[in-house]
């Protein structure tokens, strides 16, 4: 597969493989043998680049796929770059569902976690390390510290943030560089685009997480689709209804046309059309099935121009398109 940079030097697949699915919000966990067999696969495929988090878990283990990832990855160990997140927890006595996500970005809580997260992942150093969300009650400046002695004490070798804002990046980078921001983007949710000339300012990484809008964009998802309420997110997710699947046409019209120009599917015409934007935006799929997992891979390969990609985005801008789920509620 081809590769891409985030940051100054951290070179990754051009696609990564979200690893949360196979534990956690899409249905009940994944077999473990199966889930390590698939995540081999994605080796062979050529993928380098494997997202996870120590709240990524299932009920019975809130760290189960840190230790999943950490056990299919040993043997792959000198050959991949292993993402993980620190910074949240969740609220498991709310009756929300998603549960509500609790920050906690103090020393002491991110001090504890990599710890954890080195453990569960049988490794002496994280590649990328994320805060996961912003810890209101934390400064910037205080939890990029924290990444400069981590970094020095070789616990870490790259940090990161997800779901952040301008002010917030360009306060941590200043203290210590950020090398990849892990947001929510997709042709249903463009709102992090602002920040771009603002990654690009300081040579900062887009990491794209549910590009292709939790499955919705791979055109598979039809009206009287269900899911399971206890363990599948997207029981909740408004772009799954029938009323959503209505509304949505003309976005799904606008990419089997386009995925028969090009001879991809639509789910790869969804990735390519973001990492033709720039060459720092590293989709991370996530998925349980190996037709999948090629799948995903082959967008690294499709190629839309400059005109190509800004005729998707005039249309994109003046299409009607439904609720998209937009991400789990943060507690104050």
């Amino acid at each position: 597969m081809k590769k891409r940079s985030l940051g100054k030097d951290l070179e990754v697949s051009a696609i990564g493989l979200g690893c949360m699915g196979l534990s956690h919000a899409y249905g009940a966990p994944t077999e473990k043998n199966e889930a390590i067999r698939l995540i081999h696969e994605a080796t062979d495929l050529g993928y380098t680049f494997f997202d996870t988090a120590e709240i990524y878990g299932t009920q019975d283990n809130s760290h189960d796929n840190e230790i999943l990832v950490g056990e299919a990855l040993k043997p792959y160990r000198d050959k991949v770059v292993i993402a993980t997140k620190f910074g949240i927890k969740f609220d498991t006595t709310s009756k929300q569902i998603p549960y509500p996500i609790v920050p906690d970005a103090t020393t002491e809580r991110i001090r504890a976690s990599v710890e954890g997260s080195l453990k569960r992942l049988q490794t002496d150093t994280i590649d990328l390390y994320y805060q996961h969300r912003i810890d209101p009650k934390v400064p910037a400046e205080e939890v990029a510290c924290v990444m400069t002695d981590l970094i020095k004490e070789g616990k870490i070798k790259h940090w990161g943030v997800s779901e952040a804002n301008e002010e917030y990046i360009r306060k941590a980078h200043a203290v210590c560089p950020i090398t990849a921001v892990e947001n929510r983007y997709s042709m249903m949710a463009r709102h992090y685009e602002t920040l771009f000339p603002v990654l690009e300012e300081l040579g900062i990484g887009f990491v794209a997480f549910s590009p292709m809008a939790n499955g919705f964009l791979t055109g598979k998802y039809g009206k009287g689709m269900t899911f399971d309420k206890r363990h599948d997110y997207r029981a909740a997710m408004p772009q799954f209804t029938d009323e959503a699947i209505d509304k949505n046409q003309a976005l799904l019209g606008l990419l089997h046309q386009m995925s028969g120009e090009k001879n991809a599917t639509p789910a790869q015409i969804s990735m390519a059309w973001m990492m033709c934007k720039k060459s720092w935006i590293v989709p991370i799929p996530g998925t349980r099935k190996s037709e999948r997992l090629n799948e995903n891979a082959g967008a690294a390969d499709v190629e839309l121009s400059i005109e190509e990609v800004a005729k998707l985005d005039k249309a994109l801008d003046e299409m009607e398109m439904s609720e998209i789920f937009g991400g789990t509620k943060i507690k104050k």
